[in-house]
């Protein structure tokens, strides 16, 4: 079945809408790059609160505000968009992004030399300026940065280093796993400056503490102190001044400010002999902050254990097999098509076609079954599995980040730099949170002044307001918790596509299943033929087996199973056509051919009457039946049984008893329907449901005031999980389904959807502990400090912990 189908052609709105939605479901699916702009150009009213499009089906989902913006308006600017769209020209003449010609290409870089979360947001301010560049994110947390443009990724990493800043290339799981490498010398380079900042720092703070206040101690606290600024301290003064080169300022530039104010007031208080000395402030406050990035550092390491373990299951070399030699590589010289051997106990270097050999194969990385899957010649094999105690020559059908693990570890990494709604809010607050401290900071030292205070008690204050404000600790909140989130999530063999899902999902009370593969295995099967057609059973069997063997239906798939069982031979099929939903038609040794539903072989004026009882049979034993026409004629039934998966009513009893209602919406007949349904304890069944028909069903209750969750396994469950607010596909289903999901369920264990529902709420709870902590300490710490009630050396410890602190909140996601 191809997504060519006109039923594919669904644009969300009623009747009247229907001529537009051909025209831009057609750009969709042929013209991604209008498709973009499509998009940008809808989101710009404010009366339309969404726009959400799955090019690979031509899919689009809009939600308007109906009172804002009337249904015959909404035609009058469709109609504005597509003539704009179809001239390339955008239709919001203020629109501040030129449109450059090229593809649009998603680039993903790891970034090196971020040191808190407001230099996420520089680089990502920088990027979203350059008129090529349609979005960009960049997360601190996970030092990576995701650009969706018309430029190249050369172009980007330019852009990044002119502000000081490293970008380095992430297209392998082995430059993945060398940052990984990276990523342990940066945790020591960090721990080894804080301890040499702290042996010099002690005896200056030491001293100053001892109220001792002889020439000589000052000379040795300015030795002392003197390396911890330069030294240790140096990576404050050279990012500040980049930034100021730039016209910009973050964390460091507070750093860079307090040190340089107290080190620099001190020296020539020195010189003069008299005057305040700030050296144990300038040292203590530099020791402290390298403290909380070494603690930030390792915290956000174990924060990202779940994506390391998975980047470490592909192996760095591969036996190469050529011209009769063994030649090791490194698994990146792998290109398709290369044999590769892999002995007993080693891992497969990347997904394959077993060309000769046998042997079990553990693919719980993948499948999550502990048993191991035999493999003989001809079976596939995923990268990263681990092979058992036989040899095996694999020929190589992907490589770098088209294998199956790479998808895998792409997909958490998407989740994981993704930005969930309430973080953007929060970005609002950081772009003017550094200046807006710079000035307080001024406001103190003026404010102190005017109102008779001595010069340095004014400066010590105003060196502590800059010290105390922590934008690090807001920029953490979210991008922490979501790491650590959709790292347990992958754990559990939940991989999500986007980090908006993950807020969404705590807030579903509605999940729509569908049936084949979903609820039930997956695994149908042939029980019994009911033949009235006059012809030979291994003769009809054949014409069935023969006709469905192009189909990617479960059903179908379930006829060709069941015929090469009975060892029956398959013939040519000179025409196929699929029907999404229904069935088939194709020709097969001059004999026209029907196979499907009742309603297919209806809608095509087959009489079916005489078969009509025995479907009632199958269908009251919980067996689905698809009718069979020969040349017009009805011909026969093939029951076909599908056992519910052994969790799904466990699953599904749970999700009723957190409030959640659930609903089948199925093609199948519906005494097959309500006879699975009673079993797993679904009481809401809707059947022989079209796929526009389940559409309609996830919308209708979007409309009711339900936020919709929906599992589908299927080509024709695709329109229905794009449309959901969050989209479950099951792992072992079709690629269109996958694609269309927000969140792949890699098991088919449909137990998972609770624990995600689970770990979403749980997930937001950290995030809005993480901000409460962080505005809290914010809002108080700030006014305290320009009131004169701290010392600069507790300003810039309470500084440091309080990222901490946020880490080490969202780490708890991992009990």
């Amino acid at each position: 079945m191809t997504s060519d189908n006109p039923e594919y052609k669904h644009f969300h709105l009623q009747h009247e809408l229907k001529n537009r939605i051909r025209i831009i479901t057609g750009i969709l699916k042929n013209d991604p790059e209008r498709g973009y702009i499509f998009e940008i150009l809808l989101k710009k009213r404010p009366e339309i609160t969404l726009v959400r499009s799955v090019f690979d089906i031509g899919s689009v989902t809009i939600e308007f505000d109906s009172s804002r913006l009337p249904k015959k308006n909404l035609l009058i600017l469709l109609d504005a968009v597509l003539g704009n769209i179809a001239q390339k020209k955008p239709v919001v003449k203020n629109h501040k992004k030129k449109q450059f010609e090229g593809p649009v290409q998603d680039i993903d870089l790891a970034v090196e030399g971020m040191s808190c979360a407001s230099c996420a947001l520089l680089i990502e301010m920088v990027l979203n300026r350059d008129e090529r560049i349609k979005t960009a994110s960049v997360n601190f947390a996970t030092q990576t940065v995701s650009v969706q443009g018309q430029l190249s990724k050369i172009d980007v990493v330019e852009q990044i280093e002119k502000l000081g800043y490293n970008a380095l290339m992430v297209d392998t799981l082995s430059q993945r796993k060398r940052l990984i490498e990276k990523e342990h010398h940066r945790i020591d380079a960090a721990r080894r400056r804080f301890v040499w900042a702290g042996l010099l720092t002690i005896p200056v703070v030491g001293v100053a503490m001892a109220m001792r206040t002889s020439r000589w101690i000052h000379w040795l606290q300015f030795i002392l102190t003197t390396p911890v600024v330069f030294g240790t301290g140096s990576q404050f003064f050279s990012k500040a001044y980049r930034l100021a080169k730039q016209r910009a300022a973050n964390m460091d530039t507070l750093i860079a400010l307090g040190v340089g104010s107290a080190y620099g007031y001190s020296v020539p208080a020195l010189f003069r002999k008299r005057g305040h000395i700030y050296f144990e402030a300038a040292a203590a406050i530099i020791t402290f902050v390298l403290l909380g990035r070494y603690l930030e550092e390792r915290a956000k390491g174990k924060a990202g254990e779940a994506i390391r373990k998975l980047v470490d299951l592909q192996p760095q070399t591969a036996i190469l097999l050529k011209d009769g030699q063994e030649h090791v590589v490194d698994v990146d010289e792998v290109i398709v098509g290369d044999i590769v051997l892999v002995r007993p106990g080693e891992r497969i270097p990347t997904d394959g076609r077993v060309v000769f050999g046998l042997s079990t194969v553990d693919e719980a990385m993948v499948t999550g079954e502990s048993m191991p899957v035999v493999k003989n010649v001809g079976h596939s094999v995923i990268g990263g599995c681990v092979n058992g105690n036989g040899v095996l020559h694999v020929e190589t059908t992907a490589v770098g980040m088209d294998t199956v693990l790479a998808g895998i570890v792409h997909m958490v990494d998407q989740a994981q730099a993704a930005k969930l709604p309430i973080q953007k809010q929060v970005d609002k607050i950081s772009a003017v949170f550094v200046p807006s401290v710079m000035a307080v900071s001024g406001l103190t030292l003026f404010g102190w002044m005017l109102a008779g205070a001595p010069f340095a008690f004014a400066f010590g204050n105003a060196i502590t307001v800059l010290l105390i404000a922590c934008p690090c600790a807001l920029g953490l909140a979210t991008p922490a918790a979501i790491m650590v989130g959709t790292g347990q999530a992958a754990k559990k063999g939940v991989y999500i596509r986007n980090g908006e899902s993950l807020e969404v999902a705590s807030k579903l009370n509605a999940i729509v299943f569908d049936k084949t593969g979903t609820i039930t295995e997956g695994k149908p099967k042939v029980s019994e033929v009911f033949n009235q057609s006059g012809f030979d059973h291994a003769i009809l069997l054949s014409l069935a087996a023969s006709a469905e063997y192009g189909s990617e239906h479960f059903l179908g798939k379930a006829i060709v199973e069941f015929a090469r069982e009975q060892k029956i031979q398959f013939q040519d099929c000179s025409y196929f056509y699929s029907e999404t939903g229904l069935g088939i038609r194709a020709e097969v040794d001059t004999y026209k051919i029907l196979l499907g539903n009742r309603n297919w072989l209806e809608s095509q004026q087959i009489d079916i009457t005489t078969l009509d009882q025995q479907a009632d049979v199958f269908a009251s034993q919980g067996k689905t039946p698809v009718f069979m026409a020969i040349n017009g004629e009805a011909a026969a039934i093939f029951a076909i049984a599908d056992n519910p998966r052994l969790e799904a009513a466990a699953a599904i009893s749970r999700l009723h008893l957190m409030g959640i209602k659930t609903w089948m919406v199925t093609g199948d007949t519906e005494k097959t329907a309500y006879y699975i349904a009673d079993r797993v304890g679904i009481a809401d069944v809707v059947a022989n449901a079209k796929p526009d028909e389940k559409l309609q069903i996830i919308q209708q209750l979007q409309a009711e005031g339900y936020q919709v969750g929906m599992i589908g396994d299927g080509i024709n469950d695709a329109p229905a999980l794009a449309a959901a607010n969050v989209g479950f596909a099951i792992g072992s289903g079709t690629d269109v389904a996958i694609e269309s999901a927000d969140l792949t369920l890699v098991q088919g264990d449909i137990s998972k959807v609770t624990e995600t529902i689970e770990l979403s709420a749980f997930t937001i709870r950290v995030i809005k502990q993480n901000l409460f902590w962080a505005f809290g300490y914010n809002t108080i710490a700030i006014p305290v400090a320009a009131l004169g009630k701290l010392n600069p050396m507790i300003a810039s410890a309470a500084m440091a912990l309080s990222s901490v602190s946020v880490i080490v909140n969202s780490l708890r996601l991992n009990k």
